[in-house]
């Protein structure tokens, strides 16, 4: 089949959540102008840069997470792994202002190092960073989406020592987790992982 995405596809569901796949989930912890923390998962989420180490995430609107982050300057994403799947779900839920998603999904907030959000203690990375710019999106007709990408530098990485070996990132023992479409998610093991060499020329 084919179709335009802005005359529809005919499909019971949005196909193409289904066919960009798989997206990492970025697991974002902000604070708000009163210090109280709040936690969310989006599967809009990526690094775009490596020199400066930049990351960002889409949200539909001014949700907590992109509106805390503009106000405070900062954000945490920690890694969504398979162990702590139930508890990435349990944060997606929404609760009023306020009210922390760590103690709805029973995660430890645990003090960052440069930055106020806390990252969640028991993932075993997280990413500190600084808010670089908010981009409000729009089409090519020059209409409003809604949809904004902010934008932020890591200022500061954590890694557990146990996803370490020989120095190098073992992805199987991280086991991350990532969105496909609808309720379909998937995790990355030891037996998926397979290695290319690039070309040299």
């Amino acid at each position: 089949m084919f179709y335009d995405p802005a005359e529809g596809h005919g499909l019971p569901h949005d196909p193409l959540k289904a066919l960009i796949v798989p997206r990492p989930i970025g697991w974002i912890s902000t604070v708000d102008r009163e210090g109280r923390p709040n936690l969310a998962p989006y599967s809009f989420f990526n690094a775009v840069s490596e020199r400066p180490a930049i990351v960002m995430f889409a949200s539909a609107g001014y949700k907590d997470s992109a509106t805390n982050a503009e106000a405070t300057g900062e954000f945490v994403c920690s890694l969504a792994t398979w162990d702590l799947r139930q508890a990435v779900n349990l944060t997606s839920a929404p609760a009023p202002p306020g009210v922390s998603e760590f103690g709805l999904a029973g995660l430890t907030p645990t003090p960052s190092v440069k930055v106020r959000p806390p990252r969640v203690g028991e993932s075993p990375v997280a990413l500190e960073c600084v808010y670089l710019e908010t981009v409000r999106l729009a089409g090519r007709d020059g209409r409003p989406a809604p949809y904004v990408v902010v934008f932020g530098e890591v200022v500061g990485v954590h890694i557990a020592d146990a996803v370490l070996v020989d120095g190098i990132v073992d992805p199987g023992l991280l086991r991350p987790i990532a969105r496909l479409g609808g309720r379909d998610y998937t995790v990355v093991e030891a037996a998926s992982v397979f290695q290319m060499t690039r070309p040299t020329s």
